[in-house]
């Protein structure tokens, strides 16, 4: 066992700090030890896997690089033993022209990239450099997500974009008062989170928050949820029941889709905010009421009252604030502290998913996101359902996100030219094989000079002669 010290220069360290070399070939370690240290890794090497497994009890490793002919037991049995003991190390694994099959199981094991000897100094550096940047990235946005849980009352308001940081300000501000907020914003962009986070953010925390969706209830069903009834005040009324202005108390109601109520109801919810006082149905007393009041909606209300869909007197009463909540296209920077929130949070312990390969990662950035936050979440957790971890692949997103609009598979009953489906299957091919070329033309059956071919064809835009 061998521990290979930095040029003696001080490098500035990277948030992935360590590097652990196995291979038995001097040259190659060499070689591999020059790079890490140039990207400021401390560096450890090991000339079998037994050695390797001894410096990973012993010392914190964040890369490591392992040829798969190493001696022993194997780079593929290392590649599963540090999957099982050590799932956050990154792995990337050497392999001869002619295991290529190999290295595929490999990356199916779970290593994250694979280099084929001999290779360049240029390209080893390249894919530890995007290795590095992935890591950092993931250790900032486990800090982003500590600040964002220690914030009280925002748990489940994720993102630090400027878009969000002007919500959270807002939030903060109207959390001490009682004034009613009106919170608009696309279907999944998190509205609720928002009221709760008002609630919770504010002195009435220990008071109840009772939410009720407008556009669930049955009109006939609305009013009676809302203010109550008596004992007989209609048919199958056998006990009277209280109703969620009155349950809340001195918390807060929160009327989701308030842009669904009809729009009798709307008469009779404005004049209970105007009187602070309800009727419930079938009785002829009034029950005054201390809860405060947030509503929320995807529609345009405003629009709503030009056509008489919604009291303008009404949206006035309930405007007093305004949250708009942007749609996660207009901050797409939030996305990936997102993703790595989502895995955190679906984690599977028997096939862990610590991290989303890059192309994936551009998958998702590219992706318009219609249905926000939610349609994302549903993405991961379906991902990591499917997914065989620890590198979350393109292969494992949603089909939608799979391939871009150029790259979409045709309906079983369209017609397209051989030369659509010959390009399909080779962009198919390369997003399998995590973009290398020689692996590529395997799994199509042809030479590599003709897939080169083939994508310098498709960047030229001309036919082939």
């Amino acid at each position: 066992m061998q521990t290979e010290s930095q040029a003696e220069t001080p490098v500035a360290r990277s948030a992935a700090s360590s590097l652990l070399i196995v291979d038995d070939e001097a040259a190659t370690r060499n070689l591999c030890r020059d790079v890490a240290a140039d990207a400021g890794l401390q560096v450890y090497s090991a000339t079998t896997t037994e050695e390797a497994l001894e410096i990973l009890d012993q010392y914190p490793v964040d890369i490591m690089v392992t040829d798969l002919q190493v001696p022993q037991l194997g780079g593929l049995e290392l590649l599963k033993r540090t999957r099982a003991n050590n799932p956050e190390i990154a792995v990337i694994v050497l392999t001869q022209y002619g295991t290529i099959a190999t290295a595929i199981e490999a990356t199916r094991l779970g290593a994250t990239d694979f280099v084929t000897k001999p290779f360049h100094v240029e390209e080893l550096r390249a894919k530890l450099d995007r290795l590095i940047h992935s890591i950092e990235m993931d250790q900032e946005n486990r800090l982003l997500r500590e600040e964002l849980r220690s914030r009280p009352g925002f748990g489940g308001l994720i993102g630090l974009s400027p878009r969000m940081q002007r919500v959270y300000k807002l939030i903060q501000k109207v959390a001490q008062h009682t004034y009613p907020v009106l919170i608009l914003g696309e279907s999944g962009t998190g509205k609720e989170l928002v009221a709760r986070s008002i609630h919770y953010s504010g002195p009435r925390k220990n008071k109840p928050f009772a939410p009720v969706d407008c556009s669930s209830l049955v009109p006939t069903l609305i009013e009676s949820e809302l203010f109550g009834y008596v004992k007989g005040a209609f048919t199958g009324a056998q006990h009277s029941k209280q109703g969620l202005f009155e349950a809340a108390g001195e918390g807060t109601l929160f009327l989701d889709e308030i842009g669904d109520l009809p729009i009798d109801l709307q008469a009779k919810l404005l004049r209970a905010l105007q009187e602070r006082e309800i009727k419930p149905v079938g009785s002829n007393e009034r029950v005054g009421i201390r809860a405060r009041v947030i509503a929320a909606t995807n529609r345009d209300l405003e629009s709503a009252i030009r056509t008489g869909g919604f009291r303008q007197d009404l949206y006035f009463r309930l405007n007093v604030v305004q949250i708009k909540l942007p749609p996660l296209r207009e901050r797409k920077a939030d996305i990936p502290l997102l993703v790595n929130t989502f895995l955190e949070k679906f984690l599977d312990p028997a096939r862990p998913i610590s991290a989303v390969s890059e192309d994936a990662m551009r998958r998702i950035m590219a992706y318009d996101w219609p249905g926000n936050i939610r349609e994302l979440e549903n993405a991961i957790e379906r991902a990591v359902a499917l997914g065989s971890g620890p590198i979350l692949h393109v292969g494992d997103l949603p089909s939608n996100l799979q391939y871009t609009s150029s790259e979409k598979l045709a309906d079983v009953d369209e017609l397209v030219p051989l030369e659509t489906l010959e390009r399909r299957a080779i962009f198919r091919a390369l997003q399998e094989t995590s973009g290398d070329k020689l692996a590529a033309a395997r799994l199509l059956g042809i030479g590599k000079t003709t897939l080169y071919r083939k994508l310098k064809q498709y960047e030229s835009g001309r036919p082939e002669a």
